[in-house]
């Protein structure tokens, strides 16, 4: 996302090149969802330049192929991941979590499946997982079934928060496209682990997405108290204005858990001057 196009020269410099654009980005927010690894494996030396412009405590978390989660569903997949993880190594302890984003067809008949996958995967990673089948979410059984599996594995339940998108009727062409596209999920708010995940899509207007989050302010504030680690990330559906509204909820939160650290100062977009 640091190259987002509507980012560019409003809240981030513009022209940059490749080896400074997450740095910039780093500079609004610490951490970064991978999702164009879902795509392609990246090349080692683009993952190496993105841990030069982080700091060691910076947050990726990076998704697996779709190869190894949607075409072979976590069967035979044992080279891919070898080359996959290999590729991204460079970013050392700045991998925050593995992201493993499972189709809305990979239905809770297959747990068996992820877990003999997770049982294979290394144990120098974190890993965790997103479900889209809605059986996860409406059938108790299926619920529990999966968080043993998880907690078995050390491994999260990354919750995908469509509610505020789906609570009324679009009002924009980025929110008629978003409904085309992003799954209805509940809301689930509970964690597994100390580094709970959670992914939150809002609205076009600030003002409706920051009205969605309430919830979110609340127990994200209960997790730090009880000595969690988490890792929030804020979308739109055209994303215009993600990283501000993301320092937003950051603000939000230290509200109330004051002995959270405050964000860095971002790099300016435009060169300062003395006029």
């Amino acid at each position: 996302m640091w190259t987002h196009k509507s980012w560019q020269g409003r809240l981030l410099a513009h022209p940059l090149p490749p080896s400074a654009r997450l740095r910039h980005y780093a500079s609004w927010c610490n951490a970064v969802e991978g999702n164009t690894t879902f795509y392609a494996t990246p090349a080692r030396d683009t993952v190496a330049s993105w841990a030069q412009q982080t700091e060691p405590d910076f947050r990726f978390v990076i998704k697996l192929p779709r190869l190894i989660t949607h075409d072979r569903r976590l069967t035979d997949v044992d080279d891919a991941l070898r080359v996959f993880l290999d590729a991204i190594e460079p970013l050392g302890p700045r991998l925050h979590a593995l992201w493993v984003q499972l189709p809305g067809s990979f239905a809770p008949a297959d747990v068996s499946v992820l877990a003999q996958f997770l049982r294979r995967l290394p144990e120098t990673h974190r890993y965790a997982v997103e479900v889209r089948h809605p059986g996860f979410f409406d059938d108790p059984r299926s619920t529990r079934l999966l968080e043993e599996v998880l907690t078995a594995a050390a491994a999260e339940w990354i919750p995908f928060d469509t509610t505020a998108l789906f609570r009324s009727t679009p009002t924009s062409d980025a929110e008629r496209e978003a409904w085309t596209k992003k799954p209805r999920m509940p809301l689930r708010a509970l964690a597994l682990t100390d580094r709970p995940i959670v992914r939150y899509l809002g609205r076009d207007d600030p003002a409706r997405t920051v009205e969605g989050w309430q919830h979110w302010v609340d127990v994200v504030s209960g997790w730090l108290r009880e000595g969690r680690s988490p890792t929030m990330f804020i979308h739109t559906p055209d994303n215009a204005d993600a990283p501000t509204l993301a320092r937003r909820f950051h603000d939000d939160v230290r509200a109330r858990t004051p002995e959270l650290e405050a964000l860095p100062e971002p790099i300016p977009a435009e060169p300062l001057t003395l006029f």
